[in-house]
């Protein structure tokens, strides 16, 4: 039997990339779990920081899918299922394939050691996407090999690597990316643009965000609240650009409470920051250009509006599309 590597490693990225900016402070991961013929058992993610990993999650799926035994599923907390796997496997996991598209932990933190929870399954072989480079849950592939389980690394390194980028900025220094919603006119004003599901996205990005940054215009026409109600998550931090500091204090982002909002004709204040999003269009595109990471399309399937992006004929790689929502997501870098 010929097994597609590439194939089950671009599942557990595929799956990543959906919960991309939902993770901070950790890294957005994915994970595959593969039977002993080739079957697909789980395809999981790493969904919000707490959470169980991507592998505790994969593996959870895919003891239900061995045994049938719906007891996992109650279970929600990571050091619950670690210990549930651990008494009840029996080595069903033994000829298992595991594909991570980053390196299982090594550290005991919030969550166990996903490294040496895979090496006591005796999960047959371990396929790792990127190498890990915090300090605190690197090398756990050392674990992994230490208790005999056979590892590959840097299978699908750069797509991997791309999917990591906004972790490996965290923990350095930043990561700044822009968002925006458009029609298929390319469109993005008069009214809601994205669907209910989208703008939900957006609302929990901006929970997981300690800085949003707005246009000063935007600002005075629009009025907006720039909140996280849609989920009831914590509002970010606000940086109004604009060199005019007079505002009309009535506007609702001024009355949320626990957040900053702060007026500057300069970006010095998001060195204060970790994890920045951008909302505009032209103009604070061209003004955030070089200092944006990775950029957010949100592609709504209609038309209408009728202003867009003028005068930007930059070009993009497409890292992700997901097609599976009433929008079509993609996340991009600038060529």
């Amino acid at each position: 039997m010929v097994i597609d590597n590439n194939f089950y490693m671009s599942l557990a990225l595929k799956e990543a990339w959906k919960y991309q900016g939902l993770t901070y402070p950790n890294p957005a991961v994915g994970c595959t779990v593969v039977g002993n013929y080739g079957e697909i058992l789980a395809v999981e993610a790493h969904h919000k920081a707490g959470e169980p990993h991507a592998e505790v999650n994969a593996l959870k799926v895919a003891y239900y899918k061995l045994t049938h035994d719906d007891t996992i599923l109650q279970l929600d907390a990571s050091s619950e299922i670690h210990t549930y796997l651990l008494h009840n496997h029996n080595d069903i996991f033994k000829n298992c394939l595991l594909y991570s598209t980053l390196e299982p932990c090594s550290h005991l933190g919030k969550t166990p050691s996903c490294a040496l929870l895979i090496s006591k399954l005796k999960i047959k072989k371990v396929y790792v996407g990127s190498l890990d480079t915090n300090k605190e849950a690197e090398n756990g592939n050392a674990i992994l090999e230490k208790n005999g389980c056979d590892v590959e690394s840097k299978l699908q390194n750069v797509e991997s690597n791309l999917l990591l980028l906004p972790f490996q900025k965290f923990l350095v220094d930043k990561f700044v990316f822009f968002k925006w919603a458009q029609r298929l006119n390319a469109t993005v004003d008069e009214g809601i643009v994205s669907s209910l599901e989208s703008r939900k996205k957006v609302h929990d990005m901006r929970d997981k965000c300690d800085l949003l940054i707005i246009g000063g215009n935007t600002v005075r026409i629009d009025r907006p609240r720039l909140d996280a109600r849609l989920v009831d998550g914590k509002a970010p931090d606000i940086l109004i650009f604009s060199r005019e500091k007079k505002f009309d204090q009535t506007i609702p982002l001024f009355g949320v409470e626990n957040r900053k909002v702060i007026i500057s004709n300069n970006f010095t204040i998001l060195d204060n920051y970790k994890n920045i999003m951008i909302e505009g269009s032209s103009k604070m595109y061209a003004l955030t250009r070089d200092i944006v990471d990775y950029y957010l399309c949100f592609l709504a399937p209609s038309f209408g509006g009728k202003n867009g992006f003028d005068d930007v004929e930059d070009e993009f790689e497409i890292l992700n599309v997901d097609k599976e929502s009433k929008d079509i997501i993609m996340w991009m870098k600038r060529i």
